[in-house]
């Protein structure tokens, strides 16, 4: 059902317009007062620094002493940990000496403190003064449209292009780092923590994301079908579920142990979906330029050519030479062309700042075919249940340009442009 009223009456749009202006007004103040405050930091790490060489004649004082002080005084005026003031020193440091640029925008309003810090946490390893300022100059105007959830992939893919070691040579070195931890917690709990290949972690959670949501799905048929109420109903959540599933598989190698209660047949068999798009010079050996895993980043060469090899069939992408946007999807044995290229040109709901994948979203006619939408790729767009409900059942308005992007219109009339993933971080192959 379409909401009938585009936006809402002129009173309610005018007192609505200016509670979400004096919103951004307070936001934009907070962020150039949180700009402010990373200079006060950089200012007390520096004097810190300045006082430990004035105590380097006392051998038996700790290095970081003087640090650990002025952060202790820090914190008892401004109640926080003494350890929080401290690092946060060393992030302010960061973001002072190494990216000035973002310290700006930040001053000005223009992003946030946590698009600040995924900025400074992905350029981290860019030691070159010229590449950082090349990869804040086009990290920048990203952070100023999209979250910080949408803009961490993107830093990624940007920081990985203005590296100057390559892709494959960082992965072969960071792979010696994977490992598994254990941190205890409270009230009996514990976490436990895994690093490792990123196409491997992005695939295992997805895996136990479908495993715990087949457990639901039975829980919920067996639930229907009961003529006596259980004893003690099953009330976990998603997020639950996956863990008592991963435990299950961890520690007796199938998800039907005695502690996930409702689960799933043994011989169901659930294999993990990963979006990899690959260049085509790289595919064929021709070229080494990292490949993108939908949702985190650059994916080593070698990597990408394995799962391909692997595969049992990939679609071949047309892009647009200059915006990177998705124009066509071809394959070798083809079959539901449309998903296929809404998939690999959404990768997650186009609602601004939605980050739910495209597996667990539907797939919305943006004029409706009630309206004599077509059925093609310019009118459909991957949209999350909770945003095609706001879609159909509020006032809210979307249209679609040629290029995917989605124009949305709120009840007060302002508008929100939602870009293709693949277009907000683009460089043209060499051919």
């Amino acid at each position: 059902m379409e909401a009938t009223d585009p936006l809402l009456p002129p009173g309610d749009r005018a007192r609505l317009n200016e509670i979400v202006d004096g919103l951004v007004d307070r936001r934009r103040r907070i962020a150039a007062l949180q700009g402010e405050e990373a200079q006060l930091l950089h200012a007390a790490q520096e004097y810190a620094l300045a006082q430990r060489r004035a105590l380097d004649a006392r051998p038996d004082a700790p290095d970081d002493i003087a640090l650990r002080s002025i952060a202790a005084e820090i914190g008892a005026a401004t109640v926080q940990s003494d350890r929080t003031v401290h690092a946060r020193m060393g992030d302010a440091a960061a973001l002072v000496e190494r990216f000035p640029i973002t310290l700006a925008a930040l001053r000005t309003g223009r992003i946030s403190r946590a698009h600040a810090a995924v900025i400074a946490d992905a350029g981290a390893n860019i030691d070159a003064s010229e590449a950082r300022a090349d990869y804040e100059a086009a990290v920048l105007p990203v952070a100023e449209r999209e979250t910080v959830g949408r803009l961490r992939p993107v830093a990624r893919r940007l920081a990985d292009r203005c590296h100057p070691v390559a892709v494959d040579e960082r992965h072969r070195q960071a792979r010696h780092e994977r490992r598994v931890w254990v941190s205890d917690r409270d009230d009996g709990m514990a976490e436990l923590g895994l690093t490792g290949p990123a196409h491997l972690v992005h695939g295992a959670f997805d895996r136990l994301t479908q495993l715990g949501a087949a457990v639901i799905d039975v829980r919920r048929r067996d639930g229907a079908r009961s003529v006596e109420p259980p004893s003690k109903p099953d009330t976990r959540r998603l997020d639950e579920v996956r863990v008592d599933v991963a435990l299950d598989l961890l520690l007796t190698g199938h998800a039907t142990s005695e502690a996930t209660a409702a689960s799933i047949p043994e011989a169901e068999v659930f294999r993990a979906r990963i979006q990899v798009t690959i260049p085509v010079r790289t595919l064929i050996g021709a070229a080494d330029r990292p490949a993108d895993l939908a949702g985190y980043g650059h994916l080593d060469a070698a990597t990408a050519r394995t799962l391909a090899a692997a595969a049992p069939g990939w679609d071949r992408l047309f892009t647009h030479p200059v915006t990177g946007a998705v124009l066509a999807v071809d394959r070798y044995r083809p079959t539901n062309e449309q998903r296929r290229l809404l998939r690999a040109r959404d990768e997650h709901c186009r609602f601004p700042g939605c980050r739910q994948p495209t597996s667990r979203c539907d797939i919305d006619h943006t004029i409706a075919r009630e309206h004599d939408g077509p059925t093609a790729v310019t009118n459909l767009a991957h949209l999350c249940r909770r945003h095609h409900t706001l879609k159909h059942h509020s006032a809210w308005r979307v249209r679609q340009r040629p290029d995917g992007t989605l124009q949305w219109t709120s009840p007060t009339g302002r508008e929100y442009d939602d870009r293709p993933a693949r277009t907000l971080a683009f460089e043209p192959a060499p051919f």
